[in-house]
């Protein structure tokens, strides 16, 4: 029998919060230690397999199924077809690798939380828990059910833990949109799961099955936008992100660098893996729309961050607008796009985890988030300073760090999504002038993003420093420095060394490419969004 990667790298911290919580209230100190060790072993693991993985890259013409690794699979329920099945490829190995270095930052910024501790670092193990165990899924119920284990423990941190005058709006708020999200995916998903016996195949959970399904292009126009839909919301995508500013901005720090640095990638992992991949030709029908959400997203929450004097928000509608950037490569419809969308879940995961770090340092010594009223950090913090303005240069996607990286190939692949060919048009446009349009559009996010950034650096580190109001402020401690380092060289690392990430993403995403590529000989763009909405009034009326 081969080594449980995986089933340990996802149920350990489940193990880990159980123990937690089992532990005699005044040893609750020794929960720190514990929740270290378990994401210790967590990287460690994930770690090897990402190399592993990246040494023996599947060919480009390979089937999904064919390119999973580390595979783990035993009966379950067998009477309805649901299997505990485990495996990674390329993107899901990086993202698996991803949420044990942000969790393990997550632990030690939080080293220091006094109110509880062990409750805290047992509800923060099934957070990590359950966003490790949507990457590693490849049974379709299974997902399902590390997704809401992902999704409920944030209430419970932010109503306890968070910022007092936002939490409980926040957190009723956040829970809410995600849970009516996954309601909808489920449905639509249970929908496909009763189409299987009509493509001669068994009702089954297991994506691997579903992945080379082949359903109706009625169906796929139909139950594509609720399936997508349900998961993008996790993602931020606009209009439905209304939830995930107010969510940074409550949740203690450790849970905000969970959130903006893997959670809402959970997002935009579960609609890649389960919306597009199950439903090529509903992907190339809606998409031609999809992408003008993402549009929006970036430009959108860029102006919005623009706006914002709270450090956090910031960060929050700086979060909506990169996370656009990923939709918008799926949105691409072609190789260059999806591995640009995978690797830049990876930098932006990184860099809102380091930002998020920054600015939980800060308050937790000054009190305040608000630029206005912070000034000179730079003599008082530098680490911070530093740190801060790495995240910021990735952020503004320059180059030689990760965010260019991950922006180039982006936008690269949406300006040639207009060169498929493909009948139809979009919103009455020829596709080989709307999409490269939208790229230009899109293109404004990086320099407002550039222009909030640096003002950000410039008010909070550079300002006139005030050495009496600030006399008192505490120093970074090593457990911080060693946090900040971390993310830092990682961002850098992937820019300098673009070759550690970009070929093992690029395996993950090209099967599903492929299904894209197939679906295109057979689906075309949608004309208009009325025509889309008339199909699916009619054929409500003959249901």
């Amino acid at each position: 029998m081969d080594f449980p990667y995986l089933s340990i790298i996802a149920l350990s911290p489940i193990a880990t919060a159980v123990i937690i919580l089992l532990m005699p209230k005044e040893r609750g100190e020794n929960s720190r230690m514990l929740a270290l060790a378990a994401m210790i072993i967590g990287l460690i693991l994930s770690l090897y397999m990402y190399i592993a993985y990246n040494q023996n890259l599947p060919p480009a013409d390979a089937r999904w199924a064919d390119t999973l690794m580390f595979v783990e699979e035993h009966g379950w329920i067998s009477s309805i077809g649901v299997n505990y099945i485990l495996g990674v490829d390329g993107l899901s190995a990086t993202l698996v690798l991803l949420t044990s270095i942000v969790g393990l930052g997550g632990v030690l910024i939080s080293w220091s939380i006094e109110d509880r501790p062990r409750e805290f670092f047992a509800f923060f193990m099934l957070l990590v828990a359950g966003v490790q165990g949507v990457f590693v899924a490849v049974d379709g119920f299974l997902l399902f059910f590390f997704y809401e284990l992902a999704v409920l423990p944030m209430y419970v941190m932010i109503v306890i833990w968070g910022w007092k005058e936002r939490r409980e709006y926040a957190s009723m708020k956040l829970t809410l949109y995600l849970l009516i999200g996954s309601f909808f995916s489920f449905i639509a998903f249970l929908v496909l799961y009763f189409q299987l016996p009509e493509q001669g195949l068994p009702l089954t959970f297991d994506l691997r099955v579903w992945s080379e399904a082949q359903f109706p292009f009625q169906i796929q126009q139909i139950w594509y936008m609720p399936l997508f839909l349900g998961f993008a919301v996790l993602a931020g995508l606009w209009p439905f992100h209304n939830w995930s500013p107010d969510g940074h901005v409550a949740a203690p720090t450790a849970v905000s660098m969970i959130h903006a640095g893997v959670l809402m990638k959970l997002g935009a992992y579960a609609s890649m893996r389960v919306g597009i991949q199950i439903l090529p030709e509903g992907t190339v029908y809606w998409m031609p729309f999809i992408i003008l959400l993402t549009t929006i997203n970036v430009v959108y929450g860029s102006l919005i961050a623009m706006r914002q004097r709270d450090m956090k928000y910031l960060i929050g509608y700086s979060s909506v607008s990169h996370m656009g950037l990923v939709s918008m490569g799926f949105a691409a419809m072609n190789l260059k796009g999806f591995t640009g969308a995978g690797i830049q879940m990876v930098s932006h995961g990184v860099m809102t985890a380091l930002f998020f770090s920054v600015v939980g340092m800060i308050y937790d010594r000054a009190h305040t988030r608000d630029m206005d009223k912070l000034s000179g950090m730079m003599k008082a913090l530098p680490w911070t300073a530093v740190a801060f303005i790495i995240g910021g240069l990735v952020s503004m996607g320059m180059p030689g760090l990760s965010g260019f990286i991950a922006e180039f190939p982006i936008f690269l692949g949406v300006w040639q999504g207009g060169s498929m060919s493909l009948g139809g048009t979009v919103f009455g446009l020829n596709p080989a002038t709307y999409y490269p349009a939208l790229a230009i559009i899109s293109s404004l996010g990086i320099v407002i993003t550039a222009a909030y950034i640096i003002r950000a650096i410039g008010t909070v580190f550079f300002g006139e420093y005030d050495g009496h109001k600030w006399h008192d402020m505490r120093p970074i401690l090593p457990i911080d420095k060693f946090t900040l380092a971390m993310f830092s060289i990682i961002l850098i690392l992937i820019g300098v060394l673009p070759s550690v990430i970009a070929p093992i993403v690029e395996s993950g995403m090209t099967p599903v490419v492929n299904r894209l590529i197939e679906a295109q000989q057979t689906a075309t763009f949608m004309d208009t969004v009325q025509s889309a909405a008339t199909h699916f009034l009619h054929w409500l009326g003959g249901a």
